[in-house]
């Protein structure tokens, strides 16, 4: 984010099942801290109660493409077809306006696919690290390492990339666990948890 306060926004990444949101969403309510989550189209089709629960807790509602393909095989035409989709899908699940916010699947973008996200009206919000929580015990990744590569990312501005969902269907979401210690970290370095659409959305 454009600024030198020592300010981090938290996002994340929704494309799987539900596991882990209300932990995220009871710990972001519980510290008044505002978040951005990106889910695809057909995440917010199959579960629109999710998306209007993100909705409805005041965060934002980015797009992260309607099936998460790899941008880099599509041509504008598709392209846009995955951004519109989504869109519609959003909106439709929360009931709200979602911000012009696109983040790419897999964070594999070109200089044509972010022409032609812009040309749609969209930012495209990359991130300063992810924890790589969505990884999982079984990727080798545990509460404490996605804690450290949270942290060890702070500095004015950032962007931190996590995850609701289980990505292997085992509803172990280390980054809901995480989260906790993630902020706590985060405040006693000085930190404060701002909006992305503060900075963003204007």
């Amino acid at each position: 984010m454009p600024t030198s306060r020592e300010v981090v926004a938290l996002t994340f990444n929704a494309a799987w099942d539900e596991s882990g949101l209300a932990t995220v969403l009871a710990e972001l309510r519980r510290r008044k801290a505002p978040a951005t989550f990106f889910p695809t189209g057909r995440y917010a089709e199959t579960r629109p109660a999710a998306v209007r629960a993100m909705a409805e807790a005041g965060h934002g509602l980015g797009n992260h493409s309607y099936s998460h393909p790899y941008f880099d095989d599509l041509g504008t035409r598709e392209r846009t077809r995955e951004v519109r989709t989504a869109d519609a899908a959003i909106r439709t699940a929360s009931g709200a306006e979602p911000l012009p916010f696109f983040r790419f699947p897999y964070s594999s973008t070109t200089r044509d696919s972010i022409e032609d996200v812009n040309e749609l009206g969209y930012a495209a919000i990359e991130f300063t690290n992810d924890t790589n929580g969505y990884l999982g015990p079984a990727g080798g990744m545990t509460v404490d390492r996605a804690v450290r590569r949270a942290v060890g990312s702070l500095e004015p501005g950032a962007v931190l990339q996590m995850h609701v969902g289980s990505s292997a269907g085992d509803g172990v979401v280390l980054d809901a666990q995480a989260l906790p210690r993630i902020i706590d970290a985060a405040l006693e370095e000085g930190y404060a948890i701002v909006d992305l659409r503060e900075f963003l959305a204007g």
